[in-house]
């Protein structure tokens, strides 16, 4: 009898190039983690080699050095003597993060965009049909259907097909999105020995490799507030460190809507991530600061700007990665206010969630 004996499968062991492979998967980890320093970076690996022996005779941390420059992944600063790394090596962490995102993401819900509206003018074709209409491209006609019809409204003997045996497939409507993507870098972001803004940082880095390649058409705008907010490019997110800062979420949710105003698209939204409460304004005699609880003049403006994007038809989706009670208070009014959308998550599930309802909150507004 033939059959199939299944064993347990052993990996080949990692020589040669697979091992600066293998390395450089946990140098562009490393390189995230600390902000784009190379000789913080190379500490950390040194460390990990003497720890955990991810090198070998024949291939050690010198080999793996000088693979960095030759290959393109670090250059050397000429004025200061540093390295530094290169658009290859960001071009390769934002490759990374999508991956390890996308990893986790169920199969339907890759790189679909769709609507609730169906024709014969969109992008996309679905399995849905309809029987035709005068008007409707010829390219649409479903002919394995039109004929199956014919032979069954008339018979084989003496085929023969007519308009009403004409089936039209349903093609799927495709929309611009514009989307601000809101990061707290306040300190809270690293309190407790926990680090949140790096997986904040690779969501983001992700969600820009994403819509540079399956949805181009889209934008992309990426902000960062503190004590204030500005904008930052995509290219310097693996830099992005958090700093002495209470949270301004108005001066972020300011910004946004100026971005966003400026977007011709139809559709527009706002995703922002953060860990803790709105803590601070700016005033014309500085800035208003309040560490203890939630401030109700803070908050006040929160909840005005919310309902400010609802009336522009910007929704707000709040990505939570805390779970103080009276903060999740706090979310659920801000949500109510703007008709948004909260989710309360920890750090693992967060790219998930994002990508997610990126996806389902791409519709089409007639």
């Amino acid at each position: 009898m033939i059959g199939y004996r299944f064993t347990e499968y052993i990996p080949p062991e990692i020589e040669g190039a697979d091992t600066f492979s293998e390395l450089l998967k946990i140098f562009l980890e490393l390189i995230n983690i600390t902000g784009g320093d190379v000789s913080e970076t190379m500490n950390w690996m040194n460390n990990l080699d003497r720890q955990y022996n991810i090198t070998n005779n024949e291939y050690g941390m010198g080999d793996f050095y000088n693979d960095l420059k030759n290959k393109g992944y670090i250059e050397e600063n000429n004025q200061e003597g540093s390295f530094t790394i290169t658009p290859k090596s960001e071009q390769s962490i934002r490759q990374r993060a999508l991956e390890e995102i996308f990893g986790k993401l169920k199969k339907g819900q890759k790189g679909n965009h769709k609507t609730n509206f169906t024709g014969t003018q969109g992008e996309e074709m679905t399995s849905d049909r309809r029987p035709y209409q005068f008007g409707d491209a010829l390219g649409q006609i479903s002919m394995t259907d039109s004929i199956r019809n014919a032979q069954i409204n008339h018979g084989i003997d003496n085929f023969s097909i007519y308009e009403d045996d004409l089936e039209v497939i349903e093609k799927e409507h495709r929309t611009q999105t514009s989307t601000v993507l809101m990061i707290d870098i306040s300190h809270s972001m690293i309190l407790y020995g926990e680090d949140r803004i790096t997986p904040a940082k690779k969501v983001a880095m992700a969600l820009a490799e994403m819509i540079k390649r399956k949805y181009r058409k889209d934008t992309l705008d990426i902000i960062v507030f503190g004590n204030d907010a500005w904008q930052i490019k995509i290219k310097d997110l693996p830099y992005l460190q958090v700093g002495p800062y209470h949270t301004n979420t108005v001066a972020g949710l300011e910004l946004a809507m100026d971005l966003l105003r400026r977007r011709k698209t139809t559709n527009k939204q706002i995703f922002m991530i953060t860990d803790g409460k709105p803590s601070c304004l700016k005033e014309a005699g500085g800035y208003y600061k309040n560490s203890f609880g939630l401030d109700r003049k803070i908050v006040n403006k929160c909840l005005t700007l919310a309902s400010q994007c609802r009336r522009l038809r910007i929704p707000i989706t709040t990505f939570m990665i805390a779970s103080d009670p009276y903060l999740k208070e706090f979310i659920k009014e801000f949500t109510e206010a703007n008709n948004g959308n909260a989710y309360y998550s920890g750090l693992q599930g967060l790219g998930d969630m994002i990508f997610e309802d990126y996806a389902r909150n791409k519709k089409k507004r007639m």
